[in-house]
């Protein structure tokens, strides 16, 4: 109870200030749409500032729609954030085409979520947008008031960091949960990279993928190999790589150039790093055929990585805790005099820590007289944590409160471990994790969508 998932806060993180980027770049978007189109943009007509603008489906996704309003719009918010990044954009048709394919495929998955009940609580939402105010250093009103005042409804943002946990969390299920990685291939992956430690390199590297759709037939794999092919010939005469990944690439980093950026090559599937181990900056590989489609690497740089493992050296330390918690019968302030008058009696005494914890703490530990065990840093809560690393061995803290409860702490001992081998292998595993999740997360992307009914209507 008292431990906490850090790797999984971590990933939550990562995701949730992507959407908020995407959010603040949609109101800015919003607020200079009308310009765009003056300036002759090409994404969106020109409007009178009494014309009526009438919307219409431009797809429907199984039993949802999206219209050609909020097409134009996420074409608007990309147009933008390319604009920022000085990225060469394609044609108005290719650009629309690419942004509504993003667009289905998160609808799909929005709509698995939903099947499967992925919900997103109220409680937890709020949860999720005050962390990120937090990290924007703004009250959740002040970000409130900022989107508003830019033209984003707030009601909109809240709805999109739904959105956005609830495909994370799909996601988690469909594919990092199914990810198994196996103590005999980390073995064999740390014996290949101890004799090649000197050769680890990192690549920046972009894409350009031609994707298959799943279960094709023979002919429409000929067609999508020919595809590649014709986007390899026009790279051999010359043809601007990002352009040509914004223009033809099924990824979904197509809009970036298809830029993907520096990656450890053994991270990568092997076949991806065997050929950039080839190529000299500026290069770029063959059509690499896999089972989500035809690949063509970039490799625009590469450096030297590795060197000596540093050793990893941990203070651990072995406490035990007495808890209580507030309930309806009895208040904050009974419990804070309860402890204090347990810790009375150890002072006294009249009590050992172990037993008074058998008798009055109110969870697992309790049986075994509060013995947390062995902790290493990170694995309870904050509070609780500062408190117990104030402690001298044999000491017992003041009563100090966490999300738990109240509690009195007990340091036994500390001892210091070298945890450089573990470290290594959870290395390990995490890059063996990430060579399969790539691969895994394309296919079942790519499952997603071809599963979907997809209608495109003509406009009338």
């Amino acid at each position: 109870m008292m431990r906490t998932t850090r790797l999984q806060s971590l990933q939550m993180a990562a995701a949730l200030l992507c959407a908020l980027t995407a959010g603040q770049a949609l109101a800015q978007a919003a607020t200079q749409a009308e310009p765009s189109a003056a300036t002759g943009g090409g994404f969106l007509p020109p409007a009178s500032a009494n014309a009526k603008v009438v919307d219409s489906i431009q797809v429907v996704v199984n039993d949802e729609v999206i219209t050609r309003n909020e097409v134009a719009g996420r074409v608007v918010q990309v147009a933008q954030n390319m604009k920022a990044r000085n990225a060469q954009m394609p044609d108005p048709a290719t650009m629309e085409r690419q942004v509504l394919e993003a667009m289905i495929v998160e609808r799909a998955q929005l709509q698995l979520a939903k099947e499967m009940g992925v919900k997103v609580d109220d409680r937890t939402l709020d949860a999720t947008i005050g962390r990120i105010a937090e990290n924007q250093k703004l009250s959740v009103q002040d970000m409130r008031n900022q989107m508003e005042k830019e033209g984003m409804p707030f009601a909109q943002f809240r709805e999109d960091i739904r959105n956005e946990i609830m495909m994370q969390r799909l996601r988690e299920h469909e594919v990092d949960s199914k990810i198994q990685v196996s103590e005999a291939e980390i073995d064999t992956y740390m014996a290949a990279a101890k004799a090649a430690e000197a050769d680890r390199i990192e690549v920046d590297i972009s894409q350009i993928l031609v994707r298959v759709p799943e279960n094709a037939s023979p002919e429409q794999i000929a067609a999508r190999a020919a595809r590649a092919e014709e986007v390899m010939r026009q790279l051999r005469t010359g043809a601007d790589f990002a352009r040509m990944a914004s223009t033809y690439s099924d990824a979904p980093d197509a809009l970036k150039g298809g830029e993907i950026g520096w990656r450890d090559a053994d991270r990568l599937p092997p076949m991806f790093s065997t050929e950039l181990r080839k190529l000299e900056a500026g290069q770029v590989t063959p059509v690499l055929k896999t089972n989500v489609g035809f690949h063509i690497l970039k490799l625009a740089g590469k450096r030297p990585l590795g060197g000596e493992t540093e050793k990893s050296v941990v203070e651990q330390t072995h406490a035990r805790h007495i808890l209580i918690k507030v309930t309806p019968t009895m208040t904050e302030g009974e419990v804070k005099r309860k402890l204090l008058e347990l810790k009375e009696k150890m002072d006294n005494n009249a009590g050992t820590f172990e037993d008074l914890a058998r008798l009055h703490s109110q969870d697992g530990s309790a049986s075994k007289g509060g013995d947390l065990g062995w902790l290493y840093p990170g694995d309870t809560v904050p509070e609780f944590e500062t408190a117990m690393n104030d402690l001298k061995p044999g000491q017992v803290s003041d009563v100090i409160q966490s999300p738990f409860g109240f509690h009195l702490i007990q340091v036994i001992g500390r001892k210091s471990e070298d945890v450089t081998q573990q470290k290594e292998r959870n290395v390990a595993r995490q890059v063996l994790r990430d060579r399969k999740m790539q691969e895994a997360m394309e296919d079942w992307m790519r499952q997603v969508r071809d599963r979907a009914y997809v209608e495109f209507r003509e406009e009338q």
